[in-house]
């Protein structure tokens, strides 16, 4: 059988491609089945809607207004609750056709633990711990922008399971590096760089916030400079430690996906250009293909962290 240079190995996980579908835009991995032509063994994974222990009604309205090539969303992690997501949703997945990744939120540490022990006896493959939300008003990007908190969240989801943990880490702190690095301390076996810029529109004629929420994560193509760099100053942390990253931030293209590999990621995640190409992995993976051939590379791995700084 000849081998796919497309299919990748990311946390001893087998993917059909690099391309993973991202938390917050495919819902609980069913909504993009619907589409005609959309196939999930086009890509190497998608990670589900981030859940919580509680139903969540998620944020008021607007939750979501363009900008100049982005997007603001403050959904506020409207979800059913962890048991319903478990019991009632995970049943009517495909799992022979793609990896699924949980995605586990929470306002309190135990709260992340609690979601993360349900997850634990579920068939999901992986587990995003999002500690990064900008969007809800209690936890969430509070954690992730404190390392120590981080450190806590990860700790304790640690010790909730066995299955790998990934960590979403947020572009909103300091220094992304030192973070990363309490995270692989408290034993973290992955990273997902970056999630969402905090953002705010303005309503000039009765001079309020577009977003319900008043301010949103800002995703798209605006932010892929921003995404880029932290993803190569977390794989510089992650390197000595062989561990992988899903590099993602405005990636729209195969020239995109293919700078992220570069850069360090080991897959890349897709989101905002679902909106409005919902086909758009098949496109990537066609051109990743086209380039792996062109130069004379057999395996997604031959290009990671191959970016030579000047």
């Amino acid at each position: 059988m000849t081998h796919d240079p497309l299919h990748c190995n990311f946390l001893g996980l087998e993917f059909n491609t690099p391309l993973v579908l991202l938390s917050g835009c495919v819902g609980f991995g069913e909504e993009y089945t619907r589409v005609k032509g959309f196939d999930h063994r086009d890509v190497g994974a998608v990670c589900l809607k981030g859940t919580t222990l509680e139903p969540r009604l998620g944020n008021t309205p607007h939750r979501i207004c363009e900008t100049p090539a982005g997007m603001l969303n403050a959904i506020g992690l409207q979800n059913p609750g962890a048991e319903y997501v478990v019991n009632r949703i995970l049943p009517q997945l495909d799992f022979t056709e793609t990896r699924f990744i949980a995605n586990v939120s929470g306002s309190t540490v135990e709260e992340y633990a609690q979601v993360t022990r349900l997850f634990d006896q579920s068939p999901v493959d992986a587990i995003e711990i999002n500690i990064s939300c900008p969007n809800v008003k209690r936890g969430g990007v509070a954690f992730g922008n404190d390392p120590e908190m981080s450190a806590r969240v990860v700790e304790v989801c640690r010790q909730a399971t066995t299955k790998p943990l990934i960590t979403k880490l947020s572009p909103n702190q300091t220094d992304i590096s030192a973070n990363a690095r309490r995270c692989i301390d408290a034993g973290t076996d992955a990273f997902a760089t970056i999630n969402t810029l905090m953002g705010m529109r303005i309503d000039i004629d009765n001079r309020k916030p577009i977003i319900g929420n008043n301010q949103g994560g800002l995703s798209g193509p605006a932010i892929k400079p921003v995404a880029l760099l932290r993803t190569h100053q977390v794989y510089q942390v992650c390197k000595p430690h062989a561990i992988p990253i899903i590099g993602q931030g405005g990636i729209t293209t195969a020239n995109d996906a293919l700078e992220f590999l570069i850069a360090g990621a080991s897959v890349v995640g897709i989101g905002t250009a679902l909106f409005y190409d919902p086909l758009v992995c098949k496109t990537i993976n066609t051109g990743i293909r086209e380039y792996l051939e062109t130069h004379h590379l057999s395996r997604i791995d031959e290009l990671v962290g191959t970016l030579e700084l000047n």
